[in-house]
């Protein structure tokens, strides 16, 4: 972990500077950014365990392992929360769907992230370079989107329980993002899961029964992984997505800080795949760099990893309270369909943001083709079995994006039918 400098009085920030990564301001000013690192990854780190049924206390204790773990295999030159991905929703959901026991779900964890792991290895003795020619824009996007839009099914699912506390959830997001600036509109989702869960109370739809049983102070229920080869295919593909998430945020971070991060790249990955694989080992939800923090960052200037080692803390305190963890549970599935709307939702979207900021060019038909093939099956989830395994429309739709693309590119050039494809441009920060 690096030794961080005061940065000048460690009070005031000189307009046209920033707190970069290896600096802090004062102890006091550090702990209060580090507390508002806390409530920005809040409402997406603990809306993952809530869709899924998996344990919120459990998910929180192992995103702030994880983030502590970050920051020490990175040597504290990228700031970042490690919070739950929503990359691990379709997935999860689909064993929830299926009745498999929660274990077998974080097998698929656990080997996802030592997936991650084996290729931040890679790139760390490598370089990065080859992940901009086996994920090109145009495959990273397609990959994003069909994610997201493969969860829809379920987001209605939810708002059935609940219409009217739904509609109300996914208004109140809606406003709160266009009423409010800075802060308090990048805490929309959050909010706006509190305005709903207010009104659910209101209307009799939530049960306080375990807040009342349960204790103050304790340790978070653990849970062991247990291996099923049938469902590993619905969480390999999960691998490119987070390796999209902490390349893209590698690279905004080193955007806004002025500093070269190309050789902890390798390290982040590394760290991101430890960390879900802790995760995996224990009953956690797998992990993602934030870029819901990276808007603090943006907002306050302050790049300082000694704020991310405070909010780790933090959230470590609060994974000890199972009455916490217990009063998060009782989130209703109302409150629960209007955010994933409007969440699965952005998800797709923001696979199209990286298909805009890379100038992405859909007149070529090998992009075109990629990605129209790709979200198709990915949406309709087309399923596939083989003997024991099952692959559904996220394993498919992600092997038919780079199959398709990559046979394409390659006949494409044997015959000289298609453009040689321009070099990749920085890969946007991904959903989380």
């Amino acid at each position: 972990m690096a030794i961080w400098t005061l940065y000048r009085d460690g009070k005031t920030i000189v307009p046209g500077e920033v707190v970069a990564p290896g600096q802090r301001l004062s102890w006091p000013r550090t702990i209060g950014i580090g507390a508002q690192h806390v409530v920005a990854m809040f409402g997406a780190t603990f809306l993952v365990p809530l869709l899924t049924g998996f344990p919120p206390a459990t998910t929180l204790f192992f995103s702030a392992i994880g983030t502590a773990g970050f920051l020490l295999i990175t040597r504290g030159r990228v700031p970042s929360y490690l919070g739950s991905s929503f990359a691990f929703l379709a997935p999860m959901g689909a064993g929830t769907a299926a009745q498999l026991p929660m274990s077998v779900a974080l097998g698929g964890i656990l080997v996802t992230g030592v997936l991650l792991a084996i290729v931040g290895l890679v790139v760390h003795l490598a370089g990065a370079k080859w992940i901009d020619i086996a994920m090109p824009p145009a495959v990273t996007g397609t990959i994003v989107a069909l994610i997201g839009l493969n969860l829809a099914p379920t987001a209605w699912t939810n708002v059935q329980e609940a219409p009217v506390t739904a509609v109300v959830t996914l208004g109140s997001i809606v406003l709160i993002t266009v009423l409010f600036r800075g802060m308090i509109g990048r805490l929309a989702i959050l909010l706006g899961v509190l305005v709903g869960y207010l009104v659910a109370v209101l209307r009799s739809e939530v049960d306080f029964t375990d807040v009342s049983n349960a204790a103050w102070v304790g340790l978070p229920q653990f849970t062991a992984p247990t291996f099923d080869v049938s469902v590993l295919g619905l969480f390999v593909p999960v691998v490119m997505v987070l390796i999209a998430e902490n390349v893209g945020h590698v690279k905004s971070v080193a955007a806004m800080t002025g500093e070269n991060l190309d050789g902890v790249t390798g390290r982040a990955l590394i760290a991101d795949g430890l960390a879900t694989t802790f995760a995996g080992l224990g009953g956690g939800s797998g992990t993602t760099t934030y870029a819901e923090n990276i808007g603090v960052m943006a907002a306050t200037r302050v790049y300082s990893t000694a704020a991310y080692g405070v909010a780790a803390a933090c959230a470590l305190l609060l994974s000890m309270s199972p009455k916490f963890g217990a009063l998060i549970a009782t989130v209703p599935a109302g409150v629960l369909g209007g955010a994933a709307t409007v969440l699965y939702g952005m998800i797709g979207i923001l696979g199209a943001r990286i298909w805009v900021q890379n100038k992405v060019d859909f007149s070529d038909p090998v992009n075109l083709t990629t990605a129209g093939i790709a979200l198709v099956v990915g949406i309709a989830n087309y399923t596939w079995v083989a003997g024991g395994l099952r692959f559904e429309g996220i394993a498919l739709g992600t092997a038919a994006a780079f199959g398709i693309y990559h046979v394409m590119r390659a006949i494409g050039r044997w015959r000289g039918t298609t453009a040689q494809p321009a070099s990749p441009a920085s890969v946007p920060d991904p959903p989380d």
